[in-house]
């Protein structure tokens, strides 16, 4: 999939490195003509500067400038466009290999499906033991292209075959779940994706992989492919993007094909609510009492909030397995994104342990995320005088904080759980993470899970 990497017997350029600090070291390294070029062209170190090296036949080398800071995988994630297209390169420092494989390759995606690149990448030799960095940045690309996705091209069926195709290109099993056996075992995801024509109506995949025996870790992943709002109607700049609703779906997705790839020790479930809250006679309405799988019943204080009724069925189905660890990861709440910005998963769990292990995968991983208060004195701001619960609060504050303890109801209390609040985007182009869809936190998943239980 990626064309960003050179074959084994390709011939390649040295790559040179370096920070503000280690120039000196470089000049003395280099071939005299080379280093008198360098210091000629004012190259100084800083961050995301390259310089290409001139020599008898054209190019070659050049040099990547990698700041003050420690090298990420952002110091190399825009080299793919910069350097000249389809030239192969190879680094001249090795220690480098996993950031740098992992930049190159994050950086040189683009969304291809209806229109080629404007260049084609320049192509870096990896290096032996950079498997992990090129498993990584291969499960990044395929949820990039989900998220990226027109939502008339992926609703619930293309979600849910996206799981039943990387279910079978692991050995795993995945099962639909759907019509009758939906509207009596997810109750609640069923009513979100009432509202949808025929052709897009809602399901539930359930990915399974792993051996008997081993812990279970259950992902749960909201799959909204295009929110509406449903009545609660978004204004038309609030619904632009809304094909990326089924970022959470998305990212469970590729954590998961991480996991398997890795083979960690563990079995995997992975549910998928793949659903589209339209707007049409059959939606659900505002005031609307629903069953839920958990048996409790919820007020739809507005139909925008529609991922948590999803999620809310995914849990308790998920709970119902015993897992060893449960998250779900989802698009949820605009609150996550003022607290946080576009940039920072917010993270959510009971479990101080778990917390800083996902803090600490994420940091390893340069995935970050931050943690947020699942603060219990705000649970009556869910409080309904009609039946157990409302999905929102009238209060117009804390409202990532609310989405949370929503969801906990579901979780059972002994369960290690983790919820993230995602935006599964980014603005802008940046080295190695362009404008469009993007898996926010799913590197630090799938060191967290391998931290825990390999």
């Amino acid at each position: 999939m990626m064309d960003c990497l050179a074959a084994a017997d390709v011939k390649a350029s040295h790559l040179h490195c370096t920070g503000p600090a280690g120039l000196d070291a470089l000049l003395r390294r280099l071939p005299t003509d080379a280093a008198g070029y360098l210091t000629a062209s004012g190259f100084s170190g800083r961050a995301q500067e390259v310089v290409l090296l001139p020599g008898h036949g054209g190019i070659v080398g050049a040099v990547l400038g990698l700041g003050d800071g420690p090298p990420t995988p952002w110091s190399f994630g825009g080299l793919s466009q910069s350097l000249p297209a389809g030239t192969a390169w190879q680094l001249a420092d090795e220690s480098l290999a996993a950031p740098a494989v992992l930049g190159w390759c994050l950086g040189a995606y683009r969304y291809r499906r209806f229109k080629p690149a404007k260049r084609a990448p320049a192509l870096l030799l990896p290096p032996a033991g950079t498997d992990a960095a090129i498993a990584a940045a291969e499960a990044a690309w395929r949820a990039r292209d989900l998220i990226n996705s027109p939502a008339n091209l992926l609703g619930p069926a293309e979600l849910a075959e996206a799981a039943q195709a990387l279910a079978a290109a692991h050995g795993g099993r995945c099962s639909i779940i759907a019509g009758e056996a939906l509207d009596q075992g997810f109750p609640a995801l069923a009513a979100v994706g009432r509202g949808a024509a025929a052709a897009r109506a809602p399901r539930v995949a359930v990915l399974e992989w792993g051996e008997p025996g081993a812990p279970l870790v259950a992902l749960c992943g909201k799959g909204v492919c295009f929110d509406t709002g449903g009545l609660d109607l978004k204004s038309s700049a609030g619904m632009l993007r809304m094909k990326k609703d089924m970022g959470g779906a998305a990212i469970v997705l590729g954590t998961a094909e991480m996991v398997m790839r890795a083979k960690l020790p563990v079995r995997l479930v992975v549910l998928i609510g793949a659903v589209e809250n339209a707007v049409s006679a059959e939606a659900f309405r505002p005031m609307d009492v629903l069953r839920t799988r958990a048996g409790l019943t919820v007020e739809v204080g507005n139909t925008d909030a529609e991922g948590r009724l999803v999620l809310c069925d995914l849990l308790t189905y998920a709970g119902e397995q015993a897992p060893a660890l449960l998250i779900d990861c989802a698009t949820l709440t605009g609150a996550a994104r003022v607290a946080l910005g576009p940039d920072l998963p917010a993270l959510f769990t009971p479990d101080d342990a778990l917390a800083q292990t996902l803090l600490d995968a994420g940091c390893l991983a340069n995935d970050p995320m931050w943690r947020m208060p699942l603060h219990s004195a705000y649970e009556s701001w869910l409080d309904s005088p009609h039946c157990d619960m409302n999905n929102v609060s009238a209060r117009p504050m804390a409202g990532s904080i609310i989405a949370a303890l929503f969801l906990q109801r579901f979780v059972p209390k002994s369960t290690r759980w983790a919820h993230l609040d995602i935006y599964a985007w980014n603005d802008a182009n940046r080295p190695g993470r362009p404008e469009g869809g993007e898996a926010q936190a799913m590197r630090a998943l799938a060191g967290g899970i391998a931290r825990i239980f390999a």
